[in-house]
């Protein structure tokens, strides 16, 4: 691999193997949420709108999706999204007209696709480096998710 297609994020070489793939996500606490936007995206073009276009892409892929409370996460890589709050752990059907992909993911799992989604187009069109490292921040999560196969088949 050479050095100009390695990840934009490339951990130190001194770091251990197993821990540089462990990517964790902490859900932002109430009293925190009025504040996630701007601390995480507020360097980014437009960002004023990426909650309101992570909405839109769930509603598109998800016929089931009627709004509602949607929680935060911060990753420990700096990452960030958003996901539906989850109701006594039921899935939700996705489909991507746009591959004709679908499957069932947990509500986490969804947000992440939508969240991925809304982020590279959002980077494309903004051509914003700081929005693309965002993207590749939770690209890098959804990776090692439990639902990585079914998260890469809606967004691919």
């Amino acid at each position: 691999m050479t050095r100009n297609t390695l990840p934009l994020f490339t951990p130190e070489e001194s770091v251990p193997l197993a821990a540089q793939h462990q990517i964790n996500a902490t859900l932002v606490p109430d009293e925190q949420r009025v504040g996630f936007w701007p601390q995480h995206f507020g360097s980014i073009p437009q960002w004023i709108i990426l909650e309101p276009t992570i909405f839109t892409w769930m509603d598109r892929f998800c016929a089931d999706y009627n709004g509602g409370i949607w929680n935060f996460y911060t990753l420990s890589n700096g990452g960030a999204f958003m996901a539906p709050e989850a109701e006594n752990s039921e899935s939700w059907s996705l489909f991507n007209t746009m591959n004709g992909n679908g499957g069932e993911l947990s509500a986490k799992a969804a947000g992440i696709a939508v969240c991925l989604m809304a982020y590279s187009h959002h980077a494309c069109r903004t051509e914003c480096d700081a929005m693309t490292e965002h993207y590749y921040r939770l690209r890098d999560y959804a990776l090692n998710h439990a639902e990585c196969v079914a998260i890469m088949h809606i967004i691919g």
